[in-house]
């Protein structure tokens, strides 16, 4: 049981680095090439990297579980992805603040839990999930509060974006839990992704990806990101969280939203992005929120 805790704790710090510094690659390279062929190529560059096992693992998935399966693949990464590259593409939504606002997928996972699976929640998680969304909230506002920019409509779009990703997020999270349980995650996470494999590459060739100055050094490097994205962000992440979902279940494996502005706000601070003590306390309350909801009762 205690392995089991630790394992659970190393996959977490895992899911957190990869997905926290994935926010910086996909608003770099969304600012070189268009969203919409970054996301395309993000999860053909996954597909082709699981394309190999899917083919392996494609008879373990029973045959009434595939189209769940697809659909998996859709609103667990195709679909978000695009969305994602989108509001990253917006000057007024960053890498850090991407990363704070992904950070609402726990909600979504228990309200989706609740009105549709009537998935019981203990008061105390619920309680360590709203400290956490308050961490978030101050986060958030910080510019505002220190005068730095303005809430307007221009960022309502780009925000809309993120947010429809997390809805996507939770329902996937309980798809996992609830129809896919008995999928092992290195089937589950190769197969989905490998049948996005054709209409990536559709979307591709609709988006026109082959016109690319493929020759400029710009170019090149938001390319060599995108792949990036996709093995590591896409390919490896998803069947170390769904590894996670299956050993801790779908609430604190979504909790991994809750650790990904941390890292996301530690990578900008690097980027020599200013950060204060109040960023430090709503970090602070983000964690004393992530420990509340993996506490036992």
């Amino acid at each position: 049981m205690r392995t089991n805790q630790v394992w659970k704790w190393i996959l977490f710090l895992m899911l957190c680095l990869i997905w926290g510094s994935s926010f910086k690659l996909m608003e770099e390279s969304a600012s070189v090439i268009n969203p919409n062929r970054l996301a395309a190529l993000r999860i053909f560059s996954a597909a082709v990297f699981f394309l190999p096992l899917a083919i392996f693992h494609f008879r373990s998935i029973p045959s009434r579980q595939i189209a769940l399966v697809a659909l998996n693949g859709t609103i667990g990464n195709l679909l978000p992805a695009f969305l994602f590259a989108f509001a990253l593409n917006d000057p007024a939504i960053t890498g850090p603040m991407g990363g704070i606002l992904n950070a609402l997928t726990p909600l979504c996972v228990v309200t989706i839990a609740i009105l549709f699976y009537r998935d019981r929640v203990a008061l105390h998680r619920l309680f360590g999930i709203g400290i956490g969304l308050t961490g978030l909230v101050l986060l958030t506002l910080l510019p505002v509060i220190r005068g730095e920019a303005e809430l307007t409509v221009a960022r309502l779009l780009p925000t809309l974006a993120i947010l429809t990703g997390t809805v996507l997020y939770g329902i996937n999270v309980n798809l996992v839990a609830h129809r896919l349980q008995g999928v092992k995650p290195l089937h589950l996470a190769s197969v989905s992704i490998a049948l996005m494999i054709i209409p990536t590459a559709l979307l591709l060739w609709y988006f026109d990806f082959s016109t690319l100055a493929f020759e400029d050094q710009a170019v090149q490097a938001a390319i060599w990101k995108g792949i990036a994205l996709g093995i590591a962000g896409s390919a490896l992440a998803t069947i170390l969280f769904y590894q996670l979902l299956q050993l801790a279940g779908g609430l604190f494996a979504s909790l991994v939203t809750y650790g990904i502005p941390v890292v996301a706000v530690i990578v900008g601070w690097i980027d020599n992005i200013k950060i204060d003590p109040l960023q430090i306390l709503s970090l602070a309350i983000i964690l004393s929120g992530v420990y509340l909801v993996n506490k036992r009762s």
